[in-house]
């Protein structure tokens, strides 16, 4: 397979004139907590801004308010209405970024995967929700995307930073059999594989990655696509595309120094080609 610009391309979902918001999908994203308002902000928009239909975000009511007076298209929904029944209504969720990893976030977690376990969605699993998941033995959903960086792997994996560093391929292929997923392994050179045999080494990007925030970003971009219609495989490697190509945009007005993920969320239609 040759992973280009018009590979990507044409992955790119259709939009039909005949189309609706529910054409598009419906992302829920798990997020935030009162010290990480961002994170729930950026994994919302960001799905939003590559086309996904609707996202609802069930977070707490201080990153909840935060995400309402940025962007009134997203959805809020209170932690405690966040109850079996309502997972039907959504075609993806996505869940961990500026969750914490306080009591409440752990139990929060166990009770969303344990919801999940007979329903045939894709699940997007990031940040605080690695952190905790490296932590407890729980059982994972079919269709699974976990998106680490290094530090966040040698977390899962149970070993040095080095190794992970060293032989990232081996690794992020580890992952994949441990977890029975697709793993997304966020380098500056980033790799995603699944248990499939795919594999693909991302060269889009720059340093202007390196800033807080912007792995929410892909999380939501991850998961638009995914809410869309692509698979697992797919959605992953499009939106890592698409955000490395959205960060050199972004940098060639605002410099690599200066490129905040706030400012990646503007410069995202920019890079839908």
């Amino acid at each position: 397979m040759i992973y280009n610009k018009e590979y990507f391309k044409n992955l790119l979902p259709k939009r039909p004139e005949d189309s609706n918001k529910g054409t598009f999908g419906h992302v829920l994203n798990i997020a935030g907590s009162r010290f990480y308002t961002g994170a729930a902000y950026f994994s919302s928009i960001s799905a939003l801004r590559v086309g996904c239909g609707r996202v609802t975000l069930a977070s707490e009511a201080a990153a909840c308010k935060a995400a309402a007076s940025l962007c009134p298209d997203i959805i809020l929904m209170p932690l405690d209405k966040l109850k079996k029944e309502v997972f039907n209504k959504f075609q993806v969720i996505s869940i961990g970024c500026g969750l914490s990893t306080e009591k409440d976030a752990v139990r929060l977690f166990k009770r969303v995967l344990k919801f999940l376990e007979n329903f045939d969605i894709p699940v997007v699993i990031d940040a605080d929700g690695l952190n905790i998941l490296a932590k407890i033995k729980v059982r994972l959903p079919k269709n699974v995307i976990l998106t680490p960086h290094p530090g966040e792997m040698t977390r899962l994996m149970g070993v040095d930073i080095y190794d992970i560093l060293e032989q990232p391929e081996f690794w992020v292929k580890k992952c994949c059999e441990k977890f029975n997923c697709t793993t997304v392994l966020k380098l500056h050179k980033t790799l995603v594989a699944d248990n499939s045999g795919n594999f693909y080494e991302n060269n889009s990007g720059n340093s202007a990655l390196s800033h807080g925030g912007s792995g929410d970003v892909l999380t939501g971009m991850i998961s638009g696509f995914l809410a869309q219609g692509l698979n697992l495989f797919e959605a992953s490697c499009l939106a890592v595309y698409l955000h490395g190509k959205t960060a050199e945009i972004a940098s060639e007005e605002l410099t690599e120094y200066c490129t905040l993920a706030s400012d990646l969320i503007n410069y995202i239609p920019k890079a839908m080609f």
